[in-house]
């Protein structure tokens, strides 16, 4: 998401207008939803090449799925060769069918924040098998997350780690949602711009010590 904020704002500066790639992802209501929100250049771009050209919805149900599993067996080779991208693209690709021929009408008449707590659950799971090439380590991974395989699910250093991360979390979670946007909107004229220059100088600051602390961060895109 920041790097797609930098593209479109050096975009801006030559005088090219480049979509909006993230649209508050983190605060989808279902798997389907996160997808409109996440990478939403990357989604657009397999629907008009792949998807439309295959005959999109047009032609049955039966065949409606053969492109939708098509697309998301694309969209994980696309992120990566590797047997973990592969299954997290059909991961994904049988959540969508699911919502799209099953869970749709039962899933609009939960509460929000449940509908909320179900997408994201299923998000960070496929997290965690986007993150892991040995499809072993992601399954301990999975059974460590639930306080199985031999490691209890609280301890000291869990309790540490969270309240060390408390600050940053709470900022992760109040920048997931569009609030501050809001916020800033509300402002005006001199305020406002000293608001936004304070906000970017704290952030610039913070990313640039997180930068300094890390000892091996290599740009994530090297690896697709």
């Amino acid at each position: 998401s920041g790097y797609s904020d930098m593209a479109m704002g050096l975009g801006a500066m030559m005088g090219f207008h480049f979509p909006e790639n993230f649209r508050y992802p983190y605060t989808a209501k279902s798997i389907t939803d996160f997808w409109r929100r996440w990478h939403i250049t990357l989604s657009t771009w397999f629907k008009e090449y792949v998807y439309i050209p295959l005959g999109g919805n047009r032609k049955g149900a039966a065949v409606q799925i053969r492109n939708i599993l098509i697309v998301w067996l694309l969209t994980g080779i696309w992120h990566g060769a590797a047997w973990n991208y592969i299954l997290w693209g059909l991961y994904f690709g049988v959540l969508l069918l699911l919502e799209k021929l099953l869970l749709k009408p039962y899933l609009e008449k939960l509460p929000s924040p449940v509908r909320s707590a179900y997408a994201m659950i299923f998000v960070f799971l496929g997290w965690v098998l986007f993150a892991h090439e040995d499809m072993g380590g992601g399954l301990r991974y999975l059974m460590q997350m639930a306080g199985a395989g031999g490691i209890a699910f609280t301890s000291r250093r869990t309790w540490y780690l969270l309240v060390t991360s408390l600050p940053l979390i709470a900022a992760s979670v109040l920048g997931s949602t569009p609030l501050p946007g809001t916020l800033c909107r509300k402002m005006k004229g001199r305020v406002r711009e000293t608001a936004e220059l304070l906000f970017v100088a704290v952030v610039l600051v913070m990313s640039v010590a997180f930068l300094v602390d890390a000892s091996y961060n290599p740009f994530l895109y090297f690896r697709f």
